[in-house]
């Protein structure tokens, strides 16, 4: 199952080190569990979204993935990816870039011919063969259309494909320099939201996540000093105050870390999808790690 991974200190840009395929596996497992791409999305102090992402397959080389890169800046994405569209290919590996923000997304979404019709021109926004990529172009497209209103148009558009689209699992997360947005929809996969204070539920710790699903590792000493919201798709550490989002729940972390949560998404997909309603390859790839 793909992993997802946002964090924001914003307003304050913290210097934080990801190894996005940390735990060491034999080679048995690697042809099994190895992901199919990993990434990194941040920004530059001026606010240029920067992205660092490789499509990683069995029979590749791991030193990308678990090459240490450490980093600076107010809010982080990171993605392990498990395909279940799209070729092993750099286009097709998240976070996704699109006016300046930061996507990624776990799940399956179907119906791709009619979500294209449904972009019409707004198709020149992807470039892959993802339904993350697609799904991302329609919330680009409402955004603009509600003039700039990040929490409108992604409430626009998941709206739309909860309504309209065979859906099997729809949690992502958006980032900007200084904000930070997370669904959890239907209620298929878990994604988690923590509230950690400077220095954590112990008041001196730095940070230092380390998922056992995901195999995904994070450490900051900078937050030692400064406080943080967290999203995952797990528990990443023993803190108690982790919280598991509702289904339909959209979460936004403004730029002084204030926290919004509201179901945008009430009601089930209005053609839900199973396990068995999928190709092999897009089963396999939301089987939990």
């Amino acid at each position: 199952m793909c992993r997802l991974f946002g964090l924001s200190s914003s307003p304050k840009r913290t210097r934080a080190t990801f190894w996005l395929l940390e735990a060491p596996d034999s080679l048995s497992d690697q042809s099994h569990r190895d992901p199919d791409g990993t990434g990194l999305g941040f920004f530059a102090a001026d606010g240029t979204p920067q992205v660092d992402k490789e499509p990683i397959a069995a029979y590749q080389d791991r030193a990308f993935a678990e090459e240490a890169r450490e980093v600076e800046s107010a809010t982080f994405l990171a993605h392990i990816r498990f395909a279940s569209t799209g070729g092993l290919t750099a286009r097709n590996t998240h976070p996704f870039e699109q006016d300046g923000r930061l996507f990624a997304h776990n799940g399956v979404v179907g119906g791709l011919d009619q979500l294209e019709a449904h972009l019409a021109t707004d198709r020149s926004l992807v470039f892959g063969d993802t339904d993350s990529e697609r799904v991302f172009a329609l919330i680009t497209r409402e955004i603009r259309a509600n003039g700039g209103d990040i929490t409108a148009g992604i409430t626009e558009a998941v709206r739309w494909i909860a309504g309209n689209l065979p859906l099997y699992a729809l949690n992502l997360i958006l980032t900007t320099p200084t904000e930070l947005w997370a669904l959890r929809y239907p209620d298929t996969h878990e994604l988690y939201e923590l509230v950690r204070t400077a220095g954590g539920c112990h008041g001196n710790r730095h940070l230092d996540h380390s998922g056992t699903a995901g195999r995904m590792r994070v450490h900051s000493s900078d937050l030692r000093s400064a406080d943080t919201v967290v999203v995952a798709s797990e528990r990443m550490d023993e803190n108690p105050a982790w919280r598991l989002m509702a289904p339909g729940e959209l979460l936004h972390v403004g730029p002084d870390l204030r926290q919004t949560r509201r179901i945008i998404l009430p009601d089930a997909p209005a053609h839900p999808l199973g396990l068995g309603d999928l190709r092999p390859e897009a089963a396999a790839s939301q089987q939990a790690a």
